[in-house]
């Protein structure tokens, strides 16, 4: 018995494997014949048109036009990812605003929306009231594009998350502690949609690092809004961690006479490069205004184009501050790239001298260890997209989680 379950389960795993290796095939080959994957692929072409049946089955790819690969023999027809049929959703609380992203199976945007929300001010009930709203308008848009399916739903969320329960642990800027955000989005969307949460900051780091071509193997995502954190991607995974709480950088202690942090320490990291400290150092007018940290972050931008003493003053002082935390990160983790996000990104151009001076100066292995600092592809987007992605991409590593379709009967 303990045999032949052993030999069913390994049966499993290898047509998972294969079918995946075969979607990945017609992802990356965006329209392919059976032959060419049996040729890339090494798999027997019997093996690839059972495989290839399996996945129109379940709606991943289709047959398209008729081609000829060859000179002789009758034309077969390819394939292609059926993009339509199987959507996902990210979603994204932030401190100051929600935002929602629905793809469909090959990456293209079928709903995607910002609106403002003052998320600090507001209570979990209230916030994740209007989450839910925002949610169920965009899976009815979704499900208007065709008879599809939504595969999943995942939530980027500032703050410690247990990303196994959908728990968000802390959430210092938001004061949230012991918040069951996948529960609670289930509880008020219905239905049986798997539903996951995870840190902006991961989220965000998993979407650059998909962006890269070729991908980054070690790479560093720093977010820059009010709140500063870290997405760490080793040997191209992301790193957890092993309670799943990896990559507080803007919470590690830099200044023991600084100012009280969010979480109620003092001098952290976030205190000195967070969105309210550059605004404090180099834009002090706009730091009461309580506006979106996007249009924030344009607004410094052009105090850093006009030239303005003080507003360069303050992004040199700020640049120092980010080269101090980059350092910590660099000695500890050696990375290839450090990814600045939210409006580390946008001003990026005047922060980076000074923080490439101070990496130089910190770096204990010297230039050899100096990686290279640059602005995220994406800026505020980063987190919505990454956790749109993260559905996708599990269906491509796992294409068994998609049911295939009911035959008629008769």
């Amino acid at each position: 018995m303990r045999l032949g379950a052993s030999a069913g389960v390994d049966q499993t795993a290898v047509r998972r494997a294969n079918l995946a290796r075969v979607l990945d095939e017609v992802r990356r080959g965006e329209v392919v014949s059976r032959a060419d994957i049996a040729t890339s692929s090494k798999l027997t072409k019997a093996t690839v048109s059972s495989l290839a049946a399996e996945l129109i089955d379940r709606g991943l790819i289709r047959e398209t036009g008729l081609r000829r690969d060859g000179a002789v023999g009758r034309p077969g027809r390819s394939l292609e990812l059926d993009g339509g049929g199987i959507t996902a959703l990210g979603l994204e609380i932030n401190s100051q605003y929600l935002a929602a992203r629905g793809t469909d199976l090959a990456g293209r945007v079928i709903v995607e929306r910002r609106i403002g929300f003052d998320a600090m001010r507001a209570d979990p009930e209230t916030t994740l009231d209007r989450l839910a709203a925002i949610a169920r308008e965009a899976v009815t848009e979704l499900a208007g594009t065709r008879s599809s399916s939504l595969a999943g739903i995942a939530v980027a969320v500032p703050g410690l998350v247990d990303a196994e329960t959908g728990r968000v642990r802390y959430a210092p800027n938001l004061e949230w502690r012991s918040i069951p955000i996948a529960d609670a989005l289930r509880e008020r969307l219905g239905g049986d949609v798997p539903i996951v949460v995870d840190n902006e900051a991961n989220l965000s780091a998993l979407a650059e690092l998909h962006s890269m071509t070729p991908p980054a193997a070690d790479l560093v995502y720093l977010t820059g809004e009010v709140g500063v954190g870290a997405g760490l991607i080793t040997g191209g995974r992301l790193l957890r961690g092993s309670g799943g709480f990896s990559g507080e950088i803007g919470h590690v202690p830099v200044d023991l006479d600084g100012q009280v942090c969010g979480c109620g320490r003092r001098g952290c990291l976030e205190t000195k490069i967070g969105l309210p400290a550059v605004l404090r150092a180099a834009a002090p007018d706009l730091a009461d205004q309580d506006v979106d940290p996007q249009e924030q972050a344009h607004a410094l931008r052009r105090r850093a184009e006009d030239g303005g003493p003080e507003a360069m003053a303050g992004f040199d002082e700020i640049g120092r501050w980010l080269g101090i935390g980059v350092s910590m990160l660099v000695n500890l983790l050696n990375p290839e790239v450090v990814v600045l996000g939210g409006y580390l990104g946008t001003v990026a151009p005047y922060l980076v001298p000074a923080a490439m001076r101070e990496l130089r100066d910190r770096s204990v292995a010297g230039d050899a260890a100096v990686c290279r600092i640059t602005a995220s592809t994406y800026g505020f987007s980063a987190a919505v997209r990454g956790a749109s992605s993260i559905v996708i991409e599990e269906i491509f590593h796992d294409p068994l989680r998609i049911p295939a379709a009911e035959k008629a009967v008769g």
